[in-house]
């Protein structure tokens, strides 16, 4: 891990100092696919395309030195998910991670779910420094004694031994879903949790592998009139009978699992209506929100579609409170970012502990932050080249035309391979982690 710089001045926000920058590997296998603090901020969990969940676990803060001020080193690495093959359906099943949720933690043990296209797993994740010895019918290599040799009874006595991290899955939620799931969310009772696909949203208790309740079922009786599909889905952080979804027309729908078994009927609907003087080829294309996510008081909506973020109030449902252009000047390159299927990039966004700020990523590396009180932002970029250790965060500007000054790129350099899709906030801190293709950026504000 590194250190890191000062983004604005006289911005209290900004983040000033590369934390770390962790290579995760090179094949398309170590490309990062989620990212995921725990409720406390002491854990990071990323899960890669080839089916591993690599959690890091942050140091204490040293006296002798104060400079790696609680750093983020690899904890525990283990096999998820493995390739699967659907006879039936002659489809292969990805070991890719789709998202990881942690569940708050109750004792010793941390608890995780992490999913694939198909399968939701529960995940254990506990130290051990101890082992047993002294056996009556083993032997010390855990070969079975002859009876007839056992003469004395023996009391097994726990001995030390070097720090192990074990990951064991407890559960398996697996065959309750035909299409890919793309969310999974915990519920504030921590008794259940629900899985959306594209057509689905199913709920799960914790302790039931066998059996979900489908909770939202917008498949159509005729497939031909199939006009959206699911996109993204969260519980609300406090009342356990409220969730949302968002949809692939750029809608919203707060449901209510009180009304009815079936929430196929919503309580609120969150729509702006389109401005018809922008209409264009791509307008549906673009609209699609890729995230959502409540807020932590529980009283905003966050939705990312492909050109901005919007924040919406609960209380209102024709328009967005806040609208905020991530990358407005690809508008004049949509035709070519069609045609390399950029467009169909789906970028998640994070609130911070506060809900004060907004982050999201974009292309180039290039990721962007959003102050929702002095309406202020800001361009970062998570480079190697720039990451130095403790090294200091330069804005970064985009020009469309004209002349380019020093300091800025031009729109037509930009490198669309580079995306940030995945970042997560510390859940209290000013620590964030950004996911640029198989590497991990690790960065917190400013040291005084």
């Amino acid at each position: 891990l590194a250190g890191f710089g000062s983004l604005m001045q006289d911005v209290l926000w900004c983040f000033s100092q590369v934390k770390g920058t962790i290579d995760i590997g090179v094949t398309e296998a170590d490309i990062i696919s989620t990212v995921e603090f725990n409720h406390t901020g002491e854990l990071l969990a990323t899960g890669d395309k080839g089916g591993r969940v690599v959690i890091f676990q942050r140091e204490q803060e040293s006296k002798n030195q104060p400079h790696r001020r609680g750093e983020y080193n690899v904890y525990s690495t283990f096999q998820s998910h493995e390739p699967e093959f659907d006879y039936l359906k002659s489809l292969e099943i990805e070991e890719k991670i789709n998202k990881i949720r942690w569940l708050p933690q109750q004792n010793a043990a941390y608890f995780l779910l992490s999913t694939n296209d198909k399968t939701v797993k529960l995940w254990k994740v506990s130290e051990r420094d101890k082992r047993p010895e002294g056996y009556n019918l083993k032997d010390e290599d855990g070969r079975l004694r002859d009876p007839s040799m056992i003469t004395t009874l023996r009391v097994p006595v726990l001995r030390p031994m070097d720090l192990m991290v074990e990951a064991t899955p407890r559960r398996v939620f697996a065959n309750a879903h035909t299409y890919h799931i793309n969310s999974i969310s915990v519920n504030s009772d921590y008794e259940t949790y629900m899985s959306a696909d594209d057509l689905r949203i199913n709920l799960w208790n914790f302790e039931i592998t066998n059996q979900s309740f489908n909770i939202v079922d917008i498949k159509p009786a005729n497939m031909e009139e199939l006009t959206e599909v699911i996109t993204a889905a969260e519980f609300h952080p406090h009342h356990c009978n409220t969730f949302v979804y968002s949809s692939s027309k750029g809608t919203i729908r707060l449901c209510d699992m009180r009304t009815s078994a079936l929430c196929d009927r919503h309580a609120k609907f969150f729509e702006e209506p389109e401005d018809p003087s922008n209409r264009s080829f791509f307008s549906e294309i673009i609209s699609s929100i890729s995230d959502v996510k409540f807020s932590h008081s529980g009283r905003y909506i966050m939705t990312r579609d492909y050109l901005t973020v919007k924040v919406w109030d609960l209380n209102m449902e024709n328009r967005p409170i806040e609208t905020y252009q991530v990358h407005d000047y690809l508008r004049s390159k949509l035709c070519s970012l069609y045609e390399n299927d950029c467009i169909f990039d789906k970028f998640e966004c994070v609130w911070n502990g506060s809900d004060s700020v907004i982050m999201t990523g974009s292309y180039n590396n290039f990721f962007r932050m959003f102050d929702r009180n002095t309406r202020r932002d800001v361009t970062l970029e998570a480079s190697r080249e720039n990451s130095k250790p403790r090294a200091v965060l330069k804005p970064r500007k985009v020009c469309v035309g004209g002349k380019r000054r020093k300091d800025e790129i031009s729109v037509d350099s930009l490198d669309f391979s580079k995306k940030i899709l995945h970042t997560a906030w510390h859940p209290s801190e000013n620590i964030i982690a950004v996911a640029a293709t198989n590497n991990l950026y690790i960065f917190q504000d400013k040291v005084n």
